[in-house]
């Protein structure tokens, strides 16, 4: 008996668009999550980087780290950020991550660094292993991710042209194009992030553990499916 058509198609690939800021330590966390459950899923998932300024008003050569979140979230020994920064540093060695908040010295302007993962999304491995480089960068090493001379470093360790990465990032070369998808986004109601959206069609929100990206892929696959 032949198979139908339906059986005889190859799952389509779930398109899953991952809005996010490099200076958010959950948006690198919930990337993790979310990397868990790609791979337990075992269905066939296409990710893109998408840019996301949680505060554009940062100067382009960025501030003092301590002066700004103390500004945020005060200096009370209880604040919100301390109790934030005890549980990403628990949880971060479980998902092969290492925050070291104290290493920290500058808040950066992080458009730049959005413009690298832009870059090199030519292919979706490259844009992943570009994000998760700065992020190492910024959390773990403590470097300034809004320097052109660091960003150059990464571009190349990554396999891109570092001598034209920083002939491009000392430019404002597609800084719009950047700029206008954080408008985007914002325009569709996002205000924060990670922010993972399915096929275009539904979100979740924020550090959520694998069985929610589980579930949110297999209700994807099926409505593509479907279609």
């Amino acid at each position: 008996m032949a198979r139908s058509k339906k059986q005889s198609l190859s799952p389509q690939p779930v398109q899953v668009d991952i809005v996010s800021d490099v200076v958010c330590p959950w948006c690198w966390f919930g990337y993790r999550l979310f990397d868990k459950a790609r791979r337990q899923s075992k269905i066939p998932v296409d990710l893109t980087w998408r840019p996301y300024m949680l505060d554009p008003e940062v100067p382009s050569e960025g501030v003092d780290y301590k002066a700004y979140m103390k500004s945020k979230f005060g200096d009370s020994p209880s604040n919100q950020f301390k109790a934030m920064r005890e549980k990403l540093e628990e949880g971060g060695p479980a998902l092969g991550i290492n925050f070291q908040f104290n290493n920290i010295s500058r808040r950066p302007n992080t458009l730049k660094a959005h413009r690298l993962i832009r870059w090199a999304q030519n292919n979706e491995a490259a844009g992943t292993e570009t994000a998760e480089a700065i992020f190492q960068a910024f959390f773990t090493d403590g470097e300034d991710i809004g320097d052109t001379a660091i960003l150059t470093r990464i571009a190349g360790e990554v396999g891109l042209d570092a001598a034209l990465t920083a002939e491009l990032l000392d430019t404002d070369r597609d800084a719009n194009a950047v700029r206008e998808e954080i408008f985007f986004f914002r325009n569709l109601g996002i205000s924060g992030v990670p922010t993972f959206i399915y096929n275009g069609q539904f979100a979740v929100q924020g550090a959520q553990d694998p069985a929610a990206h589980i579930q949110a892929i297999q209700q994807a696959a099926s409505a593509g499916t479907e279609a």
